[in-house]
């Protein structure tokens, strides 16, 4: 293979092939790269240039490791001299991701992917590399987009239930104040209360934590932050979850709660898990709320090597033309909210490497809505925060 280090180092070239192949090296977008079987760099294209800071003319006849960060630096050469000498292949024919080294000493990521030719000048190397910082970028932005939506959704199911929230809240202030007035009058009277002092003081205590622990479940669900995964029973969740959605519901389904028991961990984001149970329950509890006797059933399980959180209503179940949107945002035919709770519970679903199901019932049955998530590996540690 002829040593073309960029354009400029062309001229009065031989042969047509020589000519293309120049002009692929020069307009092609990802990097190319190609050493010898000593790892020294015999072509460097314009890409390339661009991508690590160095010439082309420069590049020409050092090893590679001049564009590799220190860690892999040190171990490349014994790579390619353990190739030649074994043939076992272990990044020839595979992409893979990488790091490269700027110039000015900056690290970053890189696909690579190498093939191999046998010349008259012996065996050749070619690199193919795409810079990756512009994809990395565009997923963080993406991901972080996704994070906004996720913690809007939480907002505005807290909205939604502001007032059946406020009314339950009201309940043990009420009783606080009341607690407090009945000391405050019967000490103006000049009335020995010394003896009912500790019970009523204790009562307006239990009140008072009584709503800590409400405004505290509600923070803790709606505050802004990273998702972080943990090793977590199910079924405590699913209670938590059932008890938040049921604050100050004045609806009157029963809600029945079954479990299997004894359920492998899940590697979740607990409180985007409960996220999707709220939705389900609230969902589930206004499709059944127009049944004479409307009932709601959450259930848990293992199916093979998942677990199921299964929301069953008797309902009307769900209209057959609602079912192609039905996971869609903004597609609610709802007066409040925004259309965005099955939609992003899918989303969370699939980001744990689950799902969530529909069955959509009708003719007398009701819908049941199914999140399905993987039992955690048993390599991953156990975090019990």
């Amino acid at each position: 293979m002829r040593d073309f280090s960029s354009s400029s180092a062309l001229h009065d070239l031989p042969t047509v092939s020589d000519a293309r192949l120049a002009s692929v090296l020069d307009t092609a977008a990802d990097g190319i790269i190609v050493i010898d079987d000593r790892a020294r760099i015999l072509v460097f294209n314009k890409a390339c240039e661009q991508m690590f800071g160095v010439a082309a003319a420069e590049a020409v006849g050092q090893n590679v490791k001049l564009v590799m960060p220190t860690e892999y630096a040190a171990d490349h050469d014994e790579y390619v001299a353990s190739y030649i000498r074994t043939g076992v292949k272990k990044i020839i024919g595979i992409g893979r991701e990488v790091r490269g080294r700027h110039a000015d000493g900056t690290v970053f990521p890189l696909e690579l992917s190498v093939g191999e030719a046998a010349t008259p000048d012996g065996r050749q190397f070619i690199g193919i590399l795409r810079d990756l910082r512009p994809r990395k970028e565009s997923e963080q932005r993406l991901a972080d987009l996704q994070s906004e939506l996720v913690h809007l959704a939480r907002v505005s199911a807290i909205d939604e239930m502001g007032a059946a929230i406020a009314h339950e809240l009201n309940q043990p202030l009420t009783a606080l104040m009341l607690y407090l007035q009945a000391i405050r009058r019967a000490h103006s009277k000049g009335v020995d209360i010394n003896s009912l002092v500790g019970d009523i003081l204790g009562k307006a205590s239990g009140e008072a934590e009584r709503a800590g622990h409400i405004i505290q479940r509600m923070r803790q669900f709606v505050e802004k932050r990273e998702p972080e995964r943990h090793l977590r029973d199910l079924d405590p969740l699913v209670d938590e979850a059932i008890d938040l959605t049921l604050l100050g519901q004045r609806h009157r389904v029963r809600i029945s709660r079954n479990s299997a028991g004894n359920l492998p961990h899940v590697s979740v984001d607990p409180v985007q898990i409960q996220q999707i149970v709220v939705n389900l329950v609230r969902n589930g509890i206004e499709a059944a709320a127009q049944m004479p006797e409307p009932e709601l059933r959450v259930s848990t399980r293992r199916l093979a090597d998942n677990v199921l959180i299964e929301v069953q209503d008797n309902g009307p179940g769900i209209a057959p033309e609602a079912l192609p949107k039905l996971f869609e945002a903004f597609a609610s035919s709802k007066r409040r909210g925004m259309g965005l709770g099955l939609a992003i519970s899918r989303t969370i679903a699939q980001n744990h490497g689950g799902d969530l199901l529909v069955d959509p019932g009708g003719s007398g049955k009701g819908a049941c809505f199914s999140l399905v998530l993987p039992v955690a590996r048993l390599d991953v540690p156990a975090d019990a925060g």
